[in-house]
């Protein structure tokens, strides 16, 4: 692997043309860190949610798919507005710094709650920070990225963010190691880990203006539908939607892997150690790989992974090497995804909107996965968890086929503000 530092590379070098630019920018580093202990922060808690829920606090899979639900996608409620207003103040740093605030707030929250409505709370407003950052965030990467190697830089940084979301859920396990139920202490260390991502992103990330440093004026008006008219977006929102509405959330399989493994409950958090690991392994090459043969292809290519673990988790049997197997699967499918999404779109956005645009197909995938997740809270209950998820897995079929087909005029590389293909129009 291969990085090095440039405070900036919004304009293609000209001797670059033809290859992959190499270099990623300072910022992207720099947000990758607030990113990697942020996420030490929140996957700590959220690799101990699903047994704090069904085995510490006695509540069913219906209310722990609710939680999960409002956990995957409450953030959506507040996406658009947090884009839009990165774009129309052209300062993403801090909005994205008002969306880290919050949810370092909300772990103040958590130390003091005890019951249904009071953890749903916390987990909607600390998923509230959460939309509120993420599309400023990604905005301020693709201005500090050169067009030609923007997966990479999204690999750089999804790859830092996911350092966090491994050692997160592996403190967790060392806390629950020393302290058999010692949830809280898990909660006093995620609060600490989320002022210090704070901190670093408001001291050190540089406050970028992406529009005024493109030649451009920032989107004077508020956000409208007809922002979803650009070429080829219409398709990628329905692909995305789409597929987020088979995926389920992870605390799911990990708990159908539990279930046939029957593991001890202490373990469970190293099972998003391994998806985190495996992440963090593939974020990179699988962002070089988007940029030279597509990153529709890629994104594809990251779905058919979740299938086969949908596909895996139906047999009948268990053990380490079935467990390993849906951990790597499942690592690759968010390696694929992740930077991979937020880059092609991207590459379908003029500067002055990028925010917005990564905002909606966030928003559309936010909202999928909280019905997704509440819909198989509900299946598992009435089917039991086997049959609950060969359907998913039926239903992945489908809706990969029907995204190879939506997004065929994507599947090769696309250049930022290029002329586009007339299949993007139809």
């Amino acid at each position: 692997m291969y990085i090095t530092l440039s405070d900036r590379g919004a304009k293609t070098d000209p001797t670059t043309k033809g290859r992959v630019a190499t270099r990623v920018s300072s910022t992207v580093i720099a947000m990758g860190v607030v990113s990697m202990f942020t996420d030490i922060s929140s996957e700590s808690v959220a690799a101990v949610l699903p047994l704090y829920i069904t085995a510490a606090m006695g509540m069913s899979t219906i209310a722990y798919g609710f939680i999960d639900g409002l956990y995957q996608g409450v953030s959506a409620v507040v996406r658009i507005g947090g884009g839009w207003a990165a774009d129309r103040s052209d300062q993403p740093k801090w909005v994205a710094f008002l969306g880290y605030g919050v949810s370092a707030l909300a772990r103040i929250w958590l130390l003091f709650a005890t019951g249904f409505a009071a953890v749903t709370s916390v987990v909607a407003i600390d998923r509230i920070g959460k939309g509120i950052r993420t599309a400023p965030r990604d905005a301020l990467i693709t201005a500090s990225s050169q067009p030609d190697n923007l997966g990479r830089s999204f690999g750089v940084h999804r790859m830092l963010d996911t350092i966090g979301a491994a050692v997160g859920p592996l403190l967790a396990f060392v806390i629950l190691w020393v302290l058999p139920g010692g949830y809280r202490a898990i909660f006093v260390l995620s609060l600490a880990f989320a002022i210090v991502g704070v901190l670093i992103l408001g001291v050190i990330v540089r406050n970028g203006h992406p529009a005024r440093e493109a030649g451009r004026r920032p989107a004077r008006r508020f956000w409208s539908a007809k922002d979803l008219k650009l070429p080829g977006m219409p398709r990628l929102l329905v692909a995305t939607g789409a597929l987020g509405l088979i995926t389920v959330g992870d605390g799911f399989i990990y708990l159908v892997l539990q279930a046939r493994s029957s593991f001890a409950a202490e373990w469970f958090p190293l099972l998003y150690v391994g998806t985190n690991v495996v992440f963090l392994a593939l974020a990179i090459p699988l962002g070089r790989w988007a940029d030279r043969i597509g990153r529709g292809r890629v994104f594809i290519i990251g779905h058919c992974a979740l299938f086969a673990v949908y596909l895996i988790t139906t047999i009948p049997v268990g053990g380490i090497a079935i467990t390993l197997i849906c951990l790597a699967l499942l690592g690759a499918f968010y390696a694929a995804t992740d930077g991979v999404l937020s880059a092609l779109t991207a590459q379908l956005t003029p500067p002055e909107s990028t925010a917005s645009g990564i905002a909606a197909t966030q928003t559309v995938t936010a909202i999928a996965r909280l019905i997704a997740s509440t819909g198989f809270g509900v299946l598992w209950f009435a089917m039991g968890r086997q049959n609950a998820m060969a359907l998913v897995a039926g239903l992945a079929v489908l809706a990969v086929i029907a995204s190879v087909y939506l997004l065929r005029p994507m599947l090769g590389v696309l250049h930022r503000e290029v002329e586009l293909s007339p299949e993007f129009d139809e």
